[in-house]
């Protein structure tokens, strides 16, 4: 890390480390000022930097990799509806490519290494599902890769390892991370809808929701078994709302009764889980060490992507705006912020005129968050300074963006989870 950047940062409070986290030998010196002791990661995975941060590296521009120093900054956009790619770019705030892609993109994910983005083609009921290939230099793509149902995709943190996410099979399947050929498959029978997913900051363990279930699945990746299940608790208060009204057709309510967890990240410190929920407008706090439920916020109308600031101080929570599965236009869309020492809320962004804040990330500077704009065809960019907002007008249906480059070693997947 750059000292003078590690010296303007607010001073994250050193607390115990989770039970799942082994210490190196030899441990720190005493005294107040001492640093944390080494973290023990999985044999292959880069070391933690700073135990008390696991977003020490993704500071900010200085810490871009030399592996994308000739990547185009550019924000691709999957449109499920229009089986595309459209590319913007930030610094005109235009469309200037759109191009075809397999059908139903969900995600544009970076690859362990840097090199390549991903367009995860789940084919949506269906049976030809494919990854295209993005090369981040030109923005073009390559020839897709067959793959069945990749509705979402990350990376192991030892980067030996694709994690095809299954959606409709409830499996994971790990795949070789360039040619995605099959290494190895787990179970998860208990997991509808698994979906979105954050890693221990040691790499052992990988954090699963569970969209259907209203739950979460913890995945042993070292012994390569599904470890166990968390029921997330429903506020009493959403129930009453969540009623389903006599007559109305199951497919326009996501559920009544339980959540529907989506987006997962981890606190600063490795210690806590925060995960959005569709259907309990906010966000559960969850012990990772113990895998119990400790608490719940209450954000916006369907919390759904999880975002830290570039600092490492605060947690962007984008609420889609509608409970429906196809929900309408300038809807109460909007994002949440989070301070993540006090775990208060600290401002919330709507959009003017209504709007549908899905998934995206932060820009390498950290001025900016760009989300989808899922239900209304646009893509917002919003300024982390004021939340003014600034649309654009995408395909059909944006979906998971990805902005790029991002400061970061090695990529954990999704819309860009670098550490």
């Amino acid at each position: 890390m750059n000292p003078s950047l590690r010296g303007a940062l607010p001073l994250l409070a050193i607390a115990a480390i989770p039970s799942s986290v082994t210490l190196a030998a030899g441990g720190a010196a005493s005294g107040a000022s001492a640093p944390s002791p080494a973290i023990a990661t999985v044999p292959g995975m880069p070391p933690v930097v700073d135990p008390r941060n696991l977003y020490s590296e993704t500071l900010g521009p200085e810490h871009l990799s030399a592996a994308v120093k000739d990547d185009l900054a550019r924000v691709y956009v999957p449109n499920l509806r229009g089986n595309s790619v459209s590319v913007v770019d930030p610094a005109t705030m235009k469309v200037v490519d759109t191009f075809k892609v397999g059908r139903s993109p969900q995600h544009v994910v970076p690859s362990w290494d840097l090199r390549t983005l991903w367009a995860a083609n789940n084919a949506e009921r269906g049976s030809d599902g494919s990854l295209t290939p993005i090369d981040p230099r030109t923005g073009k793509p390559g020839k897709a890769v067959p793959v069945d149902d990749p509705y979402n995709l990350y990376f192991t943190p030892d980067g030996k390892s694709a994690v095809v996410v299954a959606e409709a099979r409830h499996r994971l399947d790990f795949r070789d991370p360039h040619t995605m050929a099959m290494q190895y498959q787990i179970d998860a029978p208990h997991c509808h809808g698994i979906n979105h997913a954050d890693f221990s900051i040691d790499g052992r363990i990988a954090y699963f929701t569970c969209e259907f279930d209203g739950t979460i699945a913890k995945i042993d990746l070292v012994n390569r078994k599904v470890e166990g299940y968390l029921t997330l608790k429903m506020p009493k208060e959403r129930l009453k709302d969540r009623a389903v009204p006599p007559g109305s057709p199951a497919s326009e309510i996501c559920t009544s009764r339980k959540g529907m967890p989506q987006d997962i990240r981890f606190s600063p410190d490795g210690r806590k889980l925060y995960v959005a929920d569709m259907e309990a407008d906010g966000v559960h706090i969850v012990d990772a060490a113990t895998f119990t439920e400790t608490g719940f916020l209450t954000t916006g109308v369907a919390a759904h992507g999880l975002y830290p600031s570039r600092d490492g101080t605060k947690l962007y929570i984008a609420n889609r705006g509608s409970h429906k599965i196809h929900g309408p236009r300038n809807g109460p869309g909007s994002v949440t912020v989070m301070d993540f020492a006090t775990e208060k809320i600290v401002a919330n962004w709507k959009v003017p005129g209504g709007g549908s804040p899905d998934m995206g990330n932060v820009t390498a500077d950290g001025k900016y968050l760009w989300l989808s704009g899922r239900y209304d065809d646009v893509v917002y960019r919003f300024d982390t300074a004021t939340g003014d907002v600034h649309s654009i007008p995408v395909g059909q249906e944006p979906h998971g963006l990805t902005v790029w480059p991002q400061p970061g070693r090695y990529s954990l997947g999704h819309t860009g989870n670098l550490r």
